[in-house]
């Protein structure tokens, strides 16, 4: 199956000056697939356009939209200590979310399909209402949210394993019981939350699946945690579409975790994942970056998630 790569080199143009999440990572990660020649003609290549605030407010308050947009329009260069904005971070953010839209379109087909959102700023970390590490706009839950709204998707899966656990998604979703949280990640690290009794309230209780993991875990153990977690949510949760949060600062070397995953166990997690949606979905999956900050690791390690989707 063809893998459909969302890109636009305005992604570039987000300025975050001396900052690990800076747009040499996206130049590594496109000079690694395209080194490899058979995995980068069999990528569909789509452009984005960006999301509009009816997308984006199905998951942030609109006086967060605004806020963002007039700290961009001020240059005011920081959201708060971690988060840096220029002037075209706004559009920027705008095209990442529709990255998740595009990819969406693309997979929603009867036949199914794969994408992967090569974006940034990353999202999983933006909240109802506040940004914060890195990120501006939630691109996984903007994602989630418009296949339910567009295209009737029941229930969608939003897999993160990113090494910082995904606290705006958690929340957005914390309350539903149609959007299925599952997280791995270091703990205790930032931003402090995933904790495993954290398990959604309400009608979504149960529907948050958090597997928080030590700082040094052998990659053996983690790939286990991960795929036990998903037979698990298999049992009571069969998605329609399966979203991953594709972090790569779960890495072994990554300068901003302590996680020992290889660009293998990427692969070999990538294909647990289709197992599931194969089954369930029509193979639909998308994978959208999130972290990754070790320029000398990322391409490859995106590369070897990338050439699993196929």
């Amino acid at each position: 199956m063809s893998v459909s790569l969302i890109y636009d080199p305005a992604y570039l143009k987000h300025d975050t000056g001396i900052h690990p999440e800076n747009a040499r990572r996206l130049q590594a990660i496109l000079g690694a697939v395209n080194k490899d020649e058979a995995l980068s003609k069999r990528l569909g290549r789509v452009t984005p356009i960006p999301a509009s605030n009816e997308d984006i407010s199905r998951c942030h308050r609109e006086e967060l939209i605004h806020q963002i947009e007039w700290l961009c329009a001020q240059d005011a260069g920081f959201i708060d200590v971690d988060t840096r904005v220029s002037r075209e971070s706004f559009e920027v953010a705008r095209l990442a979310a529709g990255a998740a839209i595009a990819a969406v379109d693309a997979v929603m087909k009867e036949e199914g399909g794969r994408a992967f959102g090569l974006i940034r700023p990353p999202g999983h970390h933006a909240t109802l209402s506040k940004a914060m590490g890195f990120c501006l706009f939630n691109n996984a839950a903007i994602g989630a949210r418009y296949a339910q709204a567009r295209y009737g998707a029941e229930r969608v899966l939003i897999i993160d394993w990113d090494v910082h656990h995904g606290n705006g998604t958690q929340e957005i979703f914390w309350t539903d019981p149609t959007v299925f949280y599952f997280s791995t990640h270091q703990f205790p690290y930032y931003p402090g939350t995933g904790a495993s009794s954290e398990r959604g309230a309400g009608k979504g209780e149960g529907f948050t699946l958090n597997i928080p993991l030590r700082a040094g875990t052998p990659a053996r153990d983690h790939r286990r945690f991960f795929i036990d977690a998903l037979h698990e949510i298999e049992c009571k949760f069969q998605p329609d579409l399966v979203i991953i949060s594709a972090g790569f600062d779960s890495r072994r070397g990554d300068p901003l975790g302590g996680l020992m995953l290889e660009d293998g166990d990427f692969s070999e997690m990538t294909k647990e994942v289709l197992r599931i949606a194969e089954k369930h979905a029509a193979g639909r999956v998308i994978g959208l970056l999130e972290g990754g900050y070790n320029l000398e690791l990322l391409g490859d390690s995106v590369r070897s998630h990338v050439a699993a989707l196929m």
